[in-house]
This record gives C-alpha cells, structure tokens and sequence, in this order.
C-alpha cells in the first residue's frame, strides 16, 4: 500500500482533478491495492480563504461574501468537467453549498465580534481541503474506482497549538488504522483532506501553511505505507530554483537530510516538515509532476547518492542580522543562552547563528519582519549588561539572504568551501557571514538580496550541476 497526495497546482481546476483520479486510480489497477490519497486545497483557496477571514476581523463585511461566491463558482465549474454523474454532481453541488455556508457563517460571527483567534483562523482554513477532497472522490468514483472522502478530523489527532499543531502519532496511528484500513482491505480509496487535523476533543486544527506532504508521510508512518509519492507541478526536487537558474535539473535521488536541508532554507516543493515522520521508519518519498507523469521524479531514501558532490542550491531571502558585542561578554556563561531565551520569548525562529572564537560578539538571522520585536526583546533582557557597559549594544542589518549550499557528499571533501568561495569572488559577491555544521551536509553563506541570484548562479555552474540529468539513481 503507498500513500500519495495531490498538491493545490494538481487539482486546481475540474480538468486536473479528473487527471489526478486517474492517476489515483491506476494506483489500483496497476498495484492491486487502493492508495491512501492526501489532497490539498485547490491552488489559491486557503489563501482566499484566510484574507476574507482576517479582514472580516477588521469590520469588513463584504470580502468574505464576495469569496464564497468565488469559490463557489469555481468548484462548480470543476464539478461540470470533473463529475459527468448527474446525481452524484447534484450531490456534490448541495456539499459544496452547505461547506461555503458554514465558512460564511464563521465571517460572519467574525465579523461580529471583531475578533479572529488561531482556533477560528484554522476553522476556516481548512475548508479548501474539504472541498477539494470530496471533489476528488467523486471525480475518482465518475471514472469507476471505487472512493470515499474522509475528513482528516477523525484520523490525525494534534495538540492544540493551533495554526501549527503538533500531530499526536500514537493516537493518530491507531486512529488511522482503525478507520482506513479496512476500506483498503474492501478495495475502496480513502481521499483524506491534508493540512488539518483535530485536537483530542475533536476541534479542528491545521498543520501550518503548505503541511498537505506533512499529513502524507503522517499517514504513511502510520499506515506502514510501502512509499510515499507527493505529485506535484514539477518534475521532482531540483538542483536550483529554476526562475533564478533556467538549467537547473531534477535529481534523480536524494537522502532525508539533504531534502530537509532543502527544504528548511528555501526549496519550495516540500514542507519542511515532510520528511521527519518516514525517516525513522525508513520509508521512501518520491516527488512527481501530475503534468508530467511518465517523468520518474526524484525518489528521497536514508542513503545519499554519492554524486553529484553538491545536490542544490537555495536561498531565504528578506532576513535580518542580529549582532550582540561587547568586551564584557568573554568568559560571562549564560548571555548566548539568555539572548536565544529573549529571541524565544516573542515566538520569532533563529535561522542560523555564528559567534566568535573570542566570544566578544554572537550574531544569529531571523526574518525581517521579526526584528524589531526581537531587539526588543534583547535589549530589555541584557539592560543590567548594557547599563554596566559589559555589552555594547544589539545592533541589525536589514535585507540579508541565506544561500545554503547542501550535499552530504560535501562531508570530508576537501576543496568544497574553496570553490564556493572562488565562484563568489569572480562574480564580486561578498560574502557578510558564513555557518557550516559539525554535519558538513550544509554550508550557509549569508549575502545581500541584490546578490543571491548571480550567487546561486555562480555556485551551482562551478559544481556543473546543469549535467547531471545521467547520474544513475
């Protein structure tokens, strides 16, 4: 049994939920046993979704109306291509209707009192999921597979840290088995809605933004799936983002660490999330283009191809630095501590940190629009160091870039870094600070925006990473 999931690019319009069931399908025609299908919101919607939402907060009342309207239209349109069934499309039409209801009912109560909670915000954000899932099912079972829609509120169990719960994998697992396994057994695909969940006393959460992957490899690890493939709208995961970089190619295979290197500095094409649930479980990931679907894509193991050397190239752009100096600082313990305590304290993430040998100064990136909240922060926890002219001062810079160079073949090579840097210098980039971990499967350069593109260039034509369309999986 595999789990597979359809991104929102996947099933963004009637035509393409028809090309997904068909996908699905063949899973079971090919395989002899229904997949476990994970969909996320048709392209846009949860976006549309959480605008109306916020500004009905605000005291405006006719976004959200205009919204479901919207909405309505364009899963209506998709049911016409999708689901040729007279009744069942009668159907589907009166669940597509009593869904939007509800979320305009939610704006409404928003609206009213003014007033929008995480618990709210996620109430309304999944509803995408709920739409397109049951649209899938039905396209699915247009096409003579046999499909029911389940609502991932009755599977994935979370904590209660809305807009970005942690999922519960003990309860989820017995959940999932409980409810799934059997419709398998009876020859029948489950269509489970990704990006939410439910709390113990089933109130709906979410996962964070763009966690549909996640709910994937959460039911895969659960399940014990065989794989676990995402279809996206590109061929697999790349060696560079290919508006920066037009030659970039799809790699052929790629371990767990390199993809969450990846991911967490930038790769769009999985959260970031994705891989920690099948890791420990050893179970593969294969990333493939619904548009492109005889493309092999690029199947994710615990072990890393040896080549090429360097796997990709990415980039977090819009960060801050924050710099804490001073003379005072050497040999005091506990400063590092109590300024990542202080950066904790007002819900920002530290993306990478570098301290000097001589421990006068620690300077660690968040993103911008954290900044002056964390200096905040820093300043009234070091005020007594400050005062006593121990610590100089918490300074930023504003409109600095991560470039992560990534590959575990990196690791005891020497040259690497030499090269890395050569590339930069013939194309005058500067480089302002740099990290490497005790891993060497990532070495970080912080740049300017204005030089991250040439910079992503540069690195990934030194390593000829546009040839490697050969290496063998």
């Amino acid at each position: 049994m595999i789990v597979i999931k359809f991104g929102g690019t996947s099933v963004g319009t009637g035509e393409r939920i028809a090309n997904a069931a068909r996908l699905a399908g063949q899973v079971t025609t090919e395989r002899g046993t229904p997949p476990v299908v994970v969909v996320s919101a048709m392209a846009g919607v949860t976006t549309a979704l959480r605008d109306a939402a916020t500004r009905a907060a605000t005291g405006d009342a006719q976004t959200f109306v205009r919204t479901r309207s919207e909405l309505e239209l364009r899963h209506l349109e998709a049911i016409a291509t999708c689901v040729p069934d007279v009744d069942l499309a009668r159907s589907l039409r009166a669940e597509v209707q009593l869904l939007l209801d509800g979320f305009e009912h939610l704006c409404q109560s928003i609206h009213t009192l003014g007033e929008l909670t995480e618990r709210g915000m996620d109430a309304v954000s999944g509803t995408g999921e709920r739409l397109s899932a049951r649209l899938l099912a039905a396209g699915m079972r247009s096409q003579g597979y046999a499909a029911q829609m389940i609502e991932a509120t009755e599977i994935i169990v979370t904590d209660a840290s809305y807009g970005s719960a942690t999922p519960l994998l003990d309860e989820t697992q017995e959940r999932a088995r409980a409810r799934l396994l059997p419709l398998i057994e009876q020859g029948i695909t489950p269509v489970v809605t990704g990006f939410v969940g439910a709390t113990l006393d089933g109130v709906m959460t979410t996962l964070g933004r763009g966690s549909g992957d996640f709910s994937a490899t959460i039911l895969g690890r659960c399940l014990g799936a065989e794989e676990v493939w995402i279809w996206t709208d590109v061929d697999g995961v790349m060696t560079a983002d290919p508006r920066i970089v037009p030659e970039a190619q799809t790699l052929p295979g790629i371990s767990y660490q390199e993809v969450a290197e990846l991911s967490y500095f930038g790769a769009k094409v999985l959260h970031p999330l994705t891989i920690q649930p099948v890791a420990e479980m050893n179970i593969p990931v294969r990333v493939l283009n619904s548009f492109h679907p005889d493309h092999p894509g690029t199947l994710i193991t615990t072990e890393p191809v040896a080549e090429p050397v360097v796997k990709g190239i990415t980039a977090i752009r819009d960060l801050s630095i924050v710099t804490v100096e001073g003379r005072g600082m050497q040999g005091v313990p506990g400063v590092a501590g109590r300024v990542f305590t202080a950066v904790a304290g007002c819900g920002a993430s530290i993306l990478m940190i570098t301290q000097s040998s001589s421990e006068q100064s620690i300077c660690f990136l968040i993103r911008q629009e954290d900044t002056t909240a964390v200096v905040a922060y820093v300043e009234e926890e070091l005020a007594l160091e400050m005062m006593r002219g121990d610590i100089d001062g918490v300074s930023r810079q504003d409109g600095v870039s991560i470039v992560a160079v990534v590959g575990a073949g990196m690791r005891g090579k020497p040259g690497i870094a030499a090269r890395v840097f050569g590339a930069l210098a013939h194309e005058k980039v500067n480089i302002i600070a740099i990290a490497q971990g005790s891993s060497e499967c990532n070495m970080s350069l912080v740049l300017g925006n204005g030089d991250v593109d040439r910079a992503v260039r540069a690195i990934h034509r030194q390593f000829s990473l546009q040839e490697i369309q050969g290496v063998e999986e």
